[in-house]
């Protein structure tokens, strides 16, 4: 008898421990009643990132509200490249956020970061001395990469690169910021880029105003398309991809 009283108690003890461990869970877990937001931003402001966060929290409390998960969804935000989130005694959470640095625009809807990473920009207005860069899914770091090339190569001609395309079967074709499109094409780059730096120098360059576009898909030339004329002059028309 008095070991099946025993047992009692003890089955007794854990009720009234869940009981009061449950009490206090549902004491803790109150809504959450404030969020704070921390980092520095260039392009976005605190509305932007409220307007963001809002839904996130929406009917979620502060003890059951998965960290982890909050922190991969505020990543999904545009603008938002790291995120790290904490609950802060007795009913907040506290968002630390790093911004998206844009080095380039990205097929006209998107920006990419200094990792050739796209991102979308939504609302928010980029920066309007962004280059103009575009490419195949997935090309973003290696067009970064050759435009970082390129624009040092003419930043010593005193030229800047504003647009570089890499179309989807290899070919390369660019801007130049008084507005002449260049055809690299796929193969023998770099001599390609000599050449034209050579009929740049000699005669092109003082001429760039009056050119649509040069093509340097020639194997010993380069051929020019002048405003006006319907077909390019070339000087070898033995043209290759």
């Amino acid at each position: 008898m008095t070991r099946r009283g025993g047992w009692l108690g003890v089955l007794l003890l854990l009720v009234l421990f869940g009981a009061g461990g449950r009490a206090l869970w549902l004491w803790l877990d109150r809504p959450i009643e404030r969020v704070s937001i921390g980092g520095e931003f260039t392009h976005v402001n605190a509305d932007y990132l409220r307007d963001e966060l809002a839904p996130l929290i929406r009917g979620r409390s502060w003890l059951s509200v998965n960290v982890a998960e909050l922190r991969e969804e505020a990543l999904a935000i545009e603008w938002i490249a790291e995120a790290r989130v904490t609950r802060e005694w007795p009913n907040a959470l506290t968002f630390e956020l790093t911004e998206q640095v844009p080095v380039a625009r990205w097929n006209d809807d998107y920006l990419l970061n200094p990792q050739g990473e796209p991102f979308a920009f939504g609302a928010v207005s980029p920066p309007g001395d962004l280059p103009d860069l575009a490419g195949p899914l997935g090309s973003g770091a290696e067009v970064l990469a050759y435009h970082e090339r390129l624009a040092t190569r003419f930043g010593a001609m005193g030229l800047e690169l504003s647009q570089l395309r890499l179309e989807p079967r290899g070919a390369w074709r660019f801007q130049l910021d008084d507005g002449v499109w260049v055809m690299l094409g796929r193969s023998d780059r770099e001599a390609r880029l000599a050449r034209l730096a050579a009929a740049w120098q000699r005669q092109l360059g003082s001429q760039a105003s009056h050119i649509r576009y040069i093509d340097l898909r020639y194997p010993n030339g380069v051929a020019v398309a002048w405003h006006g004329e319907t077909e390019p002059g070339e000087e070898d028309p033995a043209e290759e991809g």
